[in-house]
């Protein structure tokens, strides 16, 4: 089992994270964190990296629901999202698959929770 789902796009990096963006609220999500993982590395280790951003993404109640079975959940939150440039010059985005990640929690109070969000991030990752 894969634990995330992905797409290879054919637009530009900046364009990538509008439109995940964009495809994340209409599913009820909204990015509480965005990770430019380039700067970081070229602040903390001045060494250059592609660009790749990671967004985390939150639908509240959603989390809501989760944290209310399971209090160490927030380990786990937001569902993280990355875009990513390619060699090919092609941009990558990818979201984590939630049952993957639910699997070591093994509390089956989020499986019906963890169903609805990979549903949602599913159909985010195929509408781009």
């Amino acid at each position: 089992m894969s634990y995330y789902f992905s797409k290879m796009l054919n637009i530009s990096f900046d364009d990538a994270i509008t439109k995940v963006t964009e495809e994340l609220k209409k599913e009820g999500f909204g990015i509480l964190t965005e990770i430019d993982v380039k700067e970081a590395l070229r602040k903390k280790l001045n060494v250059d990296f592609r660009r790749y951003k990671i967004l985390g993404a939150c639908n509240p109640p959603f989390a809501y629901q989760a944290l209310q079975a399971e209090d160490k959940i927030g380990t786990m939150l937001p569902c993280n999202v990355i875009v990513q440039e390619a060699p090919d010059g092609r941009v990558e985005v990818a979201a984590i698959d939630p049952i993957a990640s639910m699997q070591a929690v093994r509390n089956p109070a989020l499986e019906g929770f963890a169903l609805e969000v990979q549903s949602r991030l599913k159909k985010v990752i195929d509408s781009l």
